[in-house]
């Protein structure tokens, strides 16, 4: 008699687990269209409408791409975390600190604009990572849980935003706006796009610098064997403290970077309440579901950010914002479940042989 059971693989491999959430993407989208098809709606020519917008124009490719410069900048920095099991939830507040430094270097400096955008991009790492510094001190020196730091933090990162848009820093030119003072410095664009800046090479050299760091260096092995066991990599010689501030640091300032790219981004010049728009939670969920692989993340990040304007697009043809969020809770679980589905897998077994084994 042949039976099978569930048993955990030691290590998924990886392009088993990339296809996993693959096809756990497809069949969310099915049991979503299924839904939709039950409500009355037309699911085909809903799908239909959300790739014309996406695939349809250069708009809608350049409006994807943009959506998903940040997004990709918070999900690489909390990648970088996870490899070393670290839970970095605050890259929202690091986000929201680098566009915070960016905005008072853009309006109270003056110069030449690539001198003031470099010197704003510096600011904005800096002060990512100093936001960074205090729960990675904490974890590092007498292991304070991350996620309860860098949680925090998200929120007085928020409050200090909404005060210098209503105070010290307030456009008060436009007075029915809560924001910030514009910055009047933008980002060179790439040839051929009409609202793409260079800030869409950054995720992509920072994600490559990330792999070659991981694939080839002695720093990258000793990240991933803290993340293993911190114990033995002590025991090894690694000097942990060392490793885990340099690594919570960087990711602050990975995001940090973000927050600057999307100031300088066109349209996007001044600070405000609505400012970070969740890329920070947008980016965990990406680094999470991609298993911490900087190629996932940016695969992820792409597919995140289409989402994001199809469902702006779709709600301008009357389509409730509540059924698109349902719709991308459905997929997200879909790809979850893929991802844990590539854990695990079906083990064959002779209930017979076994059961004469035993007796």
């Amino acid at each position: 008699m042949t039976a099978y059971r569930v048993e955990r693989r030691l290590e998924a491999n990886p392009r088993h687990a990339a296809l996993a959430r693959i096809y756990g993407a497809i069949i969310a989208m099915v049991v979503a269209g299924l839904l939709l098809l039950l409500t009355g709606r037309n699911a085909f020519q809903i799908f239909w409408e959300a790739l014309d917008a996406i695939f349809g124009s250069q708009r809608g490719i350049e409006g994807v791409l943009l959506r998903a410069i940040p997004i990709l900048m918070t999900a690489l920095a909390v990648a970088l975390s996870l490899r070393m099991k670290v839970w970095n939830i605050g890259s929202d507040g690091q986000f929201l600190m680098g566009a915070f430094a960016a905005v008072g270097i853009g309006i109270h400096m003056s110069g030449p604009g690539w001198l003031i955008l470099i010197v704003m991009a510096v600011a904005a790492t800096a002060a990512g990572a100093l936001w960074m510094l205090v729960p990675a001190l904490a974890r590092a020196y007498w292991d304070v849980n991350e996620i309860i730091t860098t949680l925090l933090l998200n929120f007085v990162a928020v409050q200090l935003v909404v005060w210098a848009s209503l105070s010290f820093w307030r456009d008060t030119e436009n007075a029915v706006i809560q924001s910030t003072k514009p910055v009047p410095y933008t980002l060179a664009g790439l040839p051929g796009t009409n609202s793409l800046t260079i800030a869409l090479l950054v995720p992509l050299i920072i994600a490559a610098v990330l792999w070659w760091i991981f694939r080839s260096t002695t720093t990258g092995y000793e990240i991933d064997t803290i993340g293993g066991n911190p114990r033995a990599a002590s025991f090894a010689g690694i000097r942990v403290r060392f490793r885990i501030l340099s690594v919570m640091l960087t990711t602050g300032g990975i995001a940090g970077l973000g927050g600057m790219l999307q100031l300088s981004a066109p349209g996007a010049q001044a600070l405000g309440p609505g400012f970070s728009a969740q890329f920070g939670l947008s980016g965990f969920i990406v680094a999470a579901l991609a298993g911490a692989a900087f190629g996932g993340v940016l695969v992820g990040g792409m597919f995140i950010a289409s989402m994001f304007f199809a469902g702006l697009v779709l709600q301008t043809k009357g389509l409730s914002v509540y059924i698109i969020f349902g719709i991308y809770g459905i997929i997200l679980t879909g790809v979850a479940l893929g991802e844990v589905a590539a854990r695990y897998r079906l083990v064959r077994q002779d209930v017979l042989a076994t059961e004469g084994a035993v007796a």
